[in-house]
């Protein structure tokens, strides 16, 4: 299936970037807007599968943009995609819903497969930002994860789920991990699912915290 994506920016020439880049990857841009307000009225009208999201934009900013559009229960996965690399956009657009945080000096191979990730229902964080995250939550309990108690840090997990976590820290989506250990898709869901109830992880972050510090990384 085609990937619909909302192009959010109040440059039109950025949007106009991400559209070309966009396109001549298979993936379809249904529309663009220019403000937060406009948005949330776009994701609505439009149900995209994915919304690029900037920030720093007139009458509401992103993160606020972000939250209206995930309390509204859409479908829509939203990719905050940004020029400012600071920690208070980072973790407001998590806390609000956003699957993925992106920056704009990304490359547009980057682009493209955080679209494709999130589009999957997985999540995506650019490389510079991943260990801030880790470190943010690495107090207890925070990180969502309970098994801290763990002498070996496995939690139970086989062999097969160890190698999915670890694949998982690299940010892949399952496609990507079902093509590096030579599986389906469906069994690497199977897998992620296993993982993270057997950590205890609330979602595909915590386990990716879970990972970094007990060296499965």
């Amino acid at each position: 299936m085609t990937i619909r994506v909302l192009l959010v920016d109040d440059h039109a020439t950025m949007r106009a970037g991400f559209r070309m880049i966009l396109e001549a990857s298979g993936i379809e841009v249904a529309g663009e807007a220019g403000t937060g307000r406009e948005a949330v009225s776009r994701a609505a009208e439009l149900q995209p599968d994915v919304v690029c999201m900037d920030v720093q934009m007139p009458d509401m900013d992103g993160i606020e943009a972000t939250r209206r559009i995930v309390e509204a229960g859409t479908a829509a996965q939203v990719v905050i995609v940004t020029t400012f690399d600071r920690d208070d956009y980072l973790f407001s657009a998590l806390d609000a819903g956003a699957s993925g945080f992106l920056l704009k000096n990304a490359g547009p191979e980057e682009l493209v497969n955080a679209v494709r990730v999130v589009a999957a229902g997985d999540a995506l964080l650019a490389p510079e930002v991943t260990r801030r995250v880790i470190e943010r939550h690495t107090p207890a309990p925070t990180t969502g994860v309970e098994h801290e108690s763990d002498q070996d840090g496995d939690a139970g997990l086989t062999e097969r789920e160890r190698d999915v976590l670890r694949l998982l820290a690299q940010a892949m989506s399952n496609a990507e991990i079902a093509r590096a250990l030579f599986i389906g898709e469906a069994t690497v869901k199977t897998h992620v699912s296993n993982v993270l109830l057997k950590l205890g992880a609330r979602d595909r972050v915590a386990a990716v915290v879970y990972a970094h510090r007990h060296g499965l990384t």
